[in-house]
């Protein structure tokens, strides 16, 4: 049964006092690659959450989070060392972005489930590959709509949340990029002849306003004039929600979910025959050579106030000791703020929840990548799991799905 295979999982689901998650998040880090740069946990400065420089399987890596909405939606790992749960069985780095939407229930959700989806295939292929990651992703995603048909007339709400998911994961000098989704990952290709740096998006994104996602939203769903409607000068799916693949948004996966109790402005007016939302990822895969200097990880939040190229440019041009990731986020906070003609000293003082009129959260991951890491023997690799935004509160209380 579906749901017991949730609990095999270890998943929890956060239930917190009145039926609402606690604004408070934390981050979790575990093994000796985390403590370059002194800040074994990260550190925390006003809304922002950061971890400056860290190592990993193939080299350095740094990230940061910025919180906007009222609770944060954004969820991050960074997972480096066995791949599987063979001893010999591939090594490397696994880097996860999930940008949470309606809630933070799914992006917390994908946060502990994934990676351990993708071990246990990993396992079974023995090897990591685009099908085995393909089967995590579809696994996270079960698993999740198995949790919202049990809290479904106790929570029905749970049933319009949802993440976006980018995934990559770097192993035996190849890195696999995996999306659902409008979150970016975009790589630095340095060229050291012409002193220049080229920005290659890696990712492919699925946002209704990109006009091919609209025409393949047209050709699954040749019968419905309205899959997508602009609105507001917007172009939106059934003319409620942007992205075109998540993870989650069970109202518009199976037709059970959209019917009362679900409050009346997610319920579509006729029952729809298959999902109008896909969970299927959109995976590449990139041979990695020494010019391949640094890929940048981050949800749209960035991506809304930074070209590829002017992300790429800042990290090819700023020592990385000073705090990369951190150092994309405020520049998209400059950004930010000009539009709305204000400074940037002003748009810090603005508190969650307001703040979300003038950004999105934002979560950036940027990992370096060293040339003599692609030949390194797997089995030196050191281990590290660390994860921006996770929920720690006294408060906070746990209903474990056990097994029998």
């Amino acid at each position: 049964m579906k749901i017991f295979k949730i609990a095999r999982h270890y998943l929890v689901v956060l239930i917190a006092e009145n039926n609402m998650v606690t604004r408070c998040w934390r981050p979790s880090v575990k093994g000796s690659g985390s403590r370059r740069g002194g800040d074994l946990n990260g550190r925390f400065k006003e809304l922002m959450w950061y971890k400056d420089l860290g190592a990993h399987a193939n080299g350095e890596f740094s990230m940061a989070v910025i919180q906007a909405n009222n609770l944060m939606e954004d969820q991050s790992q960074l997972e480096s060392g066995p791949l599987s749960s063979v001893k010999l069985g591939p090594h490397g780095t696994f880097i996860g972005v999930y940008d949470g939407h309606g809630g933070p229930e799914t992006s917390r959700f994908v946060n502990n489930a994934l990676f351990s989806n993708l071990k246990k295939f990993a396992t079974e292929h023995q090897e990591i590959s685009v099908d085995a990651i393909r089967k995590a992703f579809l696994e996270t995603e079960e698993e999740f709509l198995s949790l919202v048909k049990t809290q479904w007339h106790e929570k029905p709400q749970i049933a319009t949340v949802g993440s976006c998911c980018l995934v990559g994961v770097i192993c035996s000098g190849l890195l696999y990029t995996a999306n659902v989704g409008d979150s970016r990952a975009v790589l630095g290709r340095v060229d050291k002849a012409a002193k220049s740096v080229a920005a290659i998006q890696l990712s492919t994104e699925h946002n209704a306003s990109i006009e091919s996602v609209r025409d393949e939203l047209r050709l699954l769903h040749p019968q419905d004039s309205r899959i997508v409607v602009l609105k507001h000068n917007v172009w939106r799916v059934k003319g409620i929600i942007q992205v075109s693949r998540s993870i989650g948004d069970a109202y518009l996966k199976k037709s059970e979910f959209n019917q009362a109790p679900l409050l009346a402005r997610f319920r579509l007016p006729e029952p729809f025959p298959k999902p109008i939302l896909r969970a299927e990822p959109s995976i590449s895969i990139h041979k990695l050579t020494s010019k391949d200097q640094f890929v940048i990880f981050a949800s749209d939040g960035l991506w809304d106030h930074l070209s590829n190229e002017e992300v790429v440019d800042i990290v090819h041009n700023h020592p990385r000791s000073q705090g990369i990731a951190r150092r994309l986020i405020k520049a998209a906070l400059h950004v930010a703020a000009k539009k709305r003609e204000m400074r940037y000293s002003d748009l810090k003082k603005i508190d969650r929840g307001v703040r979300r009129h003038f950004h999105d959260d934002i979560t950036v991951v940027v990992v370096f990548i060293e040339p003599y890491s692609m030949n390194r023997s797997s089995s030196r690799s050191s281990i590290l799991s660390i994860k921006g935004g996770t929920p720690s509160s006294p408060k906070l209380q746990f209903q474990h799905i056990f097994s029998k």
